[in-house]
């Protein structure tokens, strides 16, 4: 259990960081959108980075360890590509964020109530879009805290916005700061409640050449996001040289940050 204690701790850091989104709320103005185009695109360059440079040869590699290349090569790309499909069905029934133009063209009257629904909305895609996440962060860091640690720090670096995205609704309709932050707060502890799972299926069902496998299909889960959500989210929030700014700082980062940990 204690080999687990650190990929719990990172989980928890990861989740929590949605949290800190929702205290961020109330400390900057909220027409500062080149920040959070830069910071999404950052998460995206990150996420890309780790999973086609790092987690898709650690994939492969724990797979060898019980098939031969071929087999083991075959089983990682078919982790990869269902993954990609997981993350497909569950945009498919959970959308990951809120249309700006939902907020468009409301009358006074109507406005608070459908402000604070979009908050409640994107707090429930939030909360469920988390919890994989943080399946994935305790995977992956029980096997190399080497790639668990920029892992977290990328999924904590997109859980920010998103944290802003449920607390600044919620407070803009209620006026109540404490239940914006209770909000974030629900959300990001959906990330640890994960990991303790995965810790469980670890200890119980879960064989071990199914770690790479899953492995494998976290790493197009985070190529999926990154390219259907993060990118076009910057995007929207900013222009094309801020993405293009956030994507590469992302992965020069990334790369020094596995150079010297």
């Amino acid at each position: 259990m204690n080999n687990y204690i650190l990929p719990l701790i990172l989980t928890l850091c990861a989740g929590m960081s949605t949290l800190l989104g929702g205290f961020v709320t109330f400390f900057i103005k909220r027409n500062n959108l080149k920040a959070l185009s830069v910071g999404l695109g950052f998460s995206a360059g990150v996420m890309i980075y780790v999973s086609l440079g790092n987690l898709m040869g650690e994939a492969s590699e724990m797979l060898t360890a019980y098939y031969s290349v071929i087999p083991a090569k075959a089983l990682s790309f078919a982790g990869f590509f269902i993954g990609i499909i997981i993350a497909i069905i569950i945009d498919y029934f959970i959308p990951d964020h809120i249309e700006t133009d939902f907020l468009n063209n409301q009358n006074k009257c109507k406005q608070r109530h459908r402000i604070r629904r979009a908050g409640l909305i994107t707090a429930i895609a939030v909360t469920l879009h988390n919890f994989p996440e943080g399946m994935a962060t305790f995977l992956v860091s029980s096997q190399d805290l080497r790639l668990g640690i920029p892992v977290a720090i990328a999924i904590a670096i997109h859980n920010i916005p998103e944290g802003i995205a449920i607390a600044l609704p919620i407070f803009h309709a209620t006026g109540k700061k404490r239940l914006a932050i209770l909000y974030s707060f629900v959300s990001g502890i959906s990330e640890p409640i994960g990991g303790l799972i995965g810790v469980l299926l670890l200890k119980t069902i879960m064989p071990e050449q199914a770690v790479g496998f899953m492995t494998a299909a976290v790493a197009g889960i985070m190529v999926y996001l990154s390219f259907d959500t993060l990118l076009p989210l910057s995007r929207e929030y900013g222009e094309n040289h801020h993405v293009i700014i956030g994507i590469i700082t992302g992965m020069l980062i990334m790369s020094l940050g596995l150079i010297f940990l």
